[in-house]
């Protein structure tokens, strides 16, 4: 019997991947625990170890963007024939596609009429292509994604589709990564009720006990809001349809910034961890996140997000799909500050916090803030 090989599922809210290529060509033995694909989604690059033994049979091409739990190719006996008829997954992928078709109206609907892959129509409707004027070289006439792309590429711009623009000197087709995260933000800001809220912050005592401690500032901010959400837990939830999942574990995702995107690892249990436990899982978490070297299993689980961003004083992060809330850190500068009656130079450091307003309201907000503010500014606690 034909065996199934399927687009895995990496994340908690990965609904496709791309698939970057094969290791084989069709006909090909593979054995088991040998590298069957490669696989791109928004948050790592994964090799795709094949977990049986067989004929090599591929579905889909490569450069494909493909459903979770689509079939992307089989795994054959000696002289057996791959199956002529949809597996269910495959059924569920055309059914969303024809979904996606009847949304976009009759004259959409009609570039149903030609054979074509999802994923191919889903890129040719992205990028306002009319399949009729696509030449295919997919399995049995079939239009792929690398067709759509092959004709984006070979068409001349339209001044008639960008006004008053110059003609490009390159066109770059986004990556997966890219068109995942874009998609994400989409979502996260269609989904839910955002507003972010800004404090600035004396960092000037932290900075100092920070040099003496041997760790960098956004380990003591980590620390300190791992600290404040063991108080003001509603922050540290999770939000699904009209369910609100509240934990005592904090997990805490930290945003780290790549070539071509950015990936979110997890530091599990981060509430139960001291500042040297914190600042040694930021290091690691983030080297092996910019060498490709993070699973996915690490990429899962974030109940709350921190994004620092040192390079500005402050930004309006955008939550990540799910979760309630959002701590986004800028950078310290020295500014004159009244403190005890008389003008001191502090290092300050702006805050923002988003959250979802369908959960979290202005008064918790505030009193997150206030106690964020106070484990900041006097760290004695952090570093004990």
């Amino acid at each position: 019997m034909a065996i199934p090989i399927v687009m895995p599922r990496l994340g908690d809210f990965m609904t496709e991947g791309v698939l970057t290529r094969f290791t084989k060509n069709a006909g090909e033995e593979v054995k088991q625990g040998e590298v069957i694909a490669e696989i791109e989604t928004e948050k790592v690059n994964y090799d795709l170890e094949s977990t049986d033994s067989g004929i090599f049979h591929p579905t889909v091409e490569a450069g494909e963007t493909v459903m979770v739990d689509a079939v992307m190719c089989y795994l054959l006996k000696e002289g057996e024939e791959p199956p002529a008829v949809l597996e269910p997954q495959e059924i569920i992928t055309e059914r969303r596609a024809t979904q996606r078709r009847n949304n976009r109206g009759a004259s959409t609907a009609r570039e149903g009429t030609v054979p074509s892959t999802p994923g191919a129509r889903k890129l040719a409707a992205k990028l306002g292509i009319d399949l009729s004027e696509v030449t295919a070289t997919g399995p049995r006439g079939r239009i792929v994604e690398s067709d759509v792309r092959n004709h984006s590429h070979n068409q001349t711009p339209d001044s008639a589709v960008l006004p008053g623009l110059p003609e490009p000197t390159e066109i770059v087709q986004l990556s997966g990564m890219r068109k995942a995260i874009a998609s994400n933000m989409k979502n996260s800001l269609s989904n839910t009720a955002q507003l972010s809220y800004f404090m600035e912050v004396d960092v000037t005592d932290a900075q100092s006990q920070r040099r003496k401690f041997g760790c960098g500032l956004g380990d003591v901010i980590i620390k300190a809001t791992a600290d404040t959400l063991n108080k003001v837990p509603l922050l540290n939830s999770v939000l699904k349809e009209d369910k609100l999942l509240k934990f005592n574990q904090i997990n805490m995702a930290v945003a780290v910034a790549l070539e071509d995107g950015l990936v979110v690892p997890v530091i599990q249990d981060i509430g139960n961890k001291g500042l040297s436990e914190i600042s040694e899982s930021v290091k690691d978490l983030s080297d092996r996140a910019r060498n490709g070297l993070i699973s996915p299993d690490e990429l899962v689980g974030g109940t709350f997000t921190i994004s620092i961003l040192g390079v500005v004083d402050g930004f309006t992060p955008i939550l990540n799909q799910s979760q309630v809330a959002l701590l986004g850190v800028g950078r310290s500068v020295q500014k004159p500050v009244v403190k005890s009656g008389e003008i001191q130079i502090r290092e300050m450091m702006t805050l923002s916090l988003t959250g979802d307003h369908q959960v979290i309201d202005g008064a918790v907000a505030a009193n997150f803030f206030r106690r964020l503010q106070q484990a900041i500014e006097r760290p004695t606690n952090i570093f004990k």
